[in-house]
């Protein structure tokens, strides 16, 4: 089954990109949603198969490829991947319905965004080393073409940018990960042969910080993440949806996958390193954002910020902050799909994404009163406003980071602050105010183009309101991953919480929900 979100994917790319005539673009957005719908069929049946008590790898594939090369057809998924793949059959689906009737290269465009699918699916399934990076690079030209084709004014120097940043970050991780088979003297490149126990303390370091590294470019953490806001701003909001929400997941999902559970000691001991980038990152995001004057690059920077708090949950290593982070990556992807695609309906209706000149959408009758209210929703969220997702992500990051990482974990909370600061300069200059009396007659938004973000939103609120409906599938994985850490660590965890519950208990605690039913 799971060979079949590898290749209906990429057989959908095929079909679109090679239809014989002129085919209009409803026709192929019609064919490419198709395609999309069945990915997400899949994914969810999948789901109501999970095994949510077993934290090891479910619904397996194997198949020899190239031995020699220690190369094989090797898929897998548990509760860290499960999630993401959901996330990317969901996003691919809405960005495709999504997309307007007057698109250039229709065929072209449709094909590259299922390719991007089933690239970020074999990534997220690979259990062989090598197929890893195979996926992981098999990105770059899709994003690469969505920038330079379908971008703004400076889409060829974005693209060029994101181009050299993420290749090199492949070149990284297959350096690193060549470094672990060899040294090691395994001929198999599949994960559960692969172990690092036996190299040398200091090769361990050497190894996992060129992997750091590479991964770092793609999440992107500061100072690694330059090419992050011309990319995102440069792009389509489309292609920006597909690269926050997605592309930039392989980089966290490969953080805690490769990082965390591949090098455990060592990783204990960079861990206090890791959590200052992950609070830098944080902080950096959230005070350039506040700076910004264009809607897009401030949500772009945002980005970067929430990024940050993914890797402090993954430097602490408990396991309320572990599966924290697996929330905190499904519903940063969520948020910023939501925010690109309304920042998206602004611009093509009011022509313009500046916030000195963005005033009064919020108006019933000649603004744009839905996509505002839901703009108003999806800043609430990425604040963390309890009640909606992106609360109890921040909230297990933040109680089971601060026992390990007390200041940075402050500072964090500090930054989530000014997350809700930024966003009401957004929200009080763009959707309240006056209308301009002369100019401000914009085409109404219909249900239809409101309708990928509605979808967002009410999970956005109900993954907020039920957060066991989130984390139960990550539980046992993150669990077991925890487990693998050195002794002292889960002994000093075990100091500060001698009593503590699983995620799950937390998150369905009435008191962190005070409208929830059954308070």
């Amino acid at each position: 089954m799971l060979s079949a979100l590898l290749w209906l994917p990429a057989l959908g790319a095929a079909v679109v990109g090679f239809l014989p005539g002129n085919i209009n673009g409803m026709r192929l957005r019609s064919i490419a949603s198709a395609f999309a719908s069945a990915i997400f069929i899949v994914n969810i049946w999948l789901l109501t198969q999970f095994d949510t008590a077993n934290s090891g790898l479910q619904f397996q594939e194997y198949l020899p490829w190239i031995p020699q090369l220690g190369l094989s057809y090797n898929l897998g998924i548990d509760g860290l991947s499960l999630p993401l793949l959901v996330l990317s059959a969901l996003l691919t689906l809405l960005v495709i319905y999504g997309t307007g009737e007057k698109m250039e290269r229709p065929q072209l465009y449709y094909a590259l965004i299922l390719l991007i699918n089933a690239g970020v699916a074999g990534a997220l399934m690979s259990q062989n080393l090598l197929l890893f990076v195979l996926f992981y690079e098999v990105e770059l030209i899709p994003f690469y073409l969505l920038i330079a084709i379908w971008g703004g004014k400076q889409r060829e120097y974005a693209a060029m940018k994101f181009l050299i940043y993420t290749a090199v970050s492949g070149l990284l991780v297959l350096a690193a990960f060549l470094g672990v088979a060899w040294l090691s003297g395994s001929l198999n490149f599949d994960y559960s042969a692969i172990t690092t126990q036996v190299l040398p303390r200091n090769v361990q370091l050497i190894l996992l910080t060129i992997l750091l590294i590479g991964l770092g470019i793609k999440i992107p953490l500061v100072p690694l993440h330059t090419w992050l806001p011309d990319a995102y701003v440069e792009a389509s909001p489309a292609t920006a949806i597909l690269l926050g929400g997605i592309l930039a997941k392989l980089g966290t999902y490969g953080l805690v996958r490769f990082g965390l559970q591949m090098f455990p000691e060592t990783w204990s001991i960079i861990a206090p390193g890791l959590a200052i980038i992950g609070t830098v990152s944080v902080m950096y995001g959230a005070l350039s954002a506040i700076a910004q004057k264009d809607i897009k690059r401030m949500v772009a920077y945002s980005s970067i910020g929430h990024m940050g708090y993914i890797l402090v949950a993954c430097a602490a290593g408990t396991k309320l902050a572990l599966i924290g982070a697996v929330g905190q990556m499904v519903s940063h992807g969520l948020i910023l799909a939501l925010l690109f695609y309304l920042v998206g309906i602004i611009e093509t209706k009011v022509g313009t994404r500046d916030l000195d000149v963005l005033n009064g959408l919020m108006n019933p009758m000649r603004g744009l009163p839905t996509a505002s209210s839901l703009l108003v929703l999806g800043g609430m969220a990425s604040a963390g406003i309890p009640g909606l997702v992106g609360f109890i992500a921040e909230f297990l990051v933040f109680q089971g980071s601060f026992s390990i990482f007390p200041i940075p974990t402050l500072l964090c909370i500090l930054a989530s602050g000014l997350t809700a600061v930024y966003f009401v300069i957004l929200l009080n200059r763009t959707c309240f105010g006056k209308l301009d009396n002369a100019t401000a007659y914009y085409p109404p938004v219909t249900f239809a183009e409101n309708m990928p973000a509605l979808v967002l939103a009410g999970i956005i609120f109900v993954l907020g309101i039920q957060p066991a409906w989130l984390l139960k599938w990550s539980e046992s994985t993150t669990n077991a991953i925890v487990a693998t850490l050195p002794a002292d660590r889960n002994a000093q965890v075990a100091i500060s919480y001698p009593l503590e519950r699983s995620a799950l208990e937390i998150a369905s605690t009435p008191r962190l929900f005070p409208g929830q039913l059954g308070d």
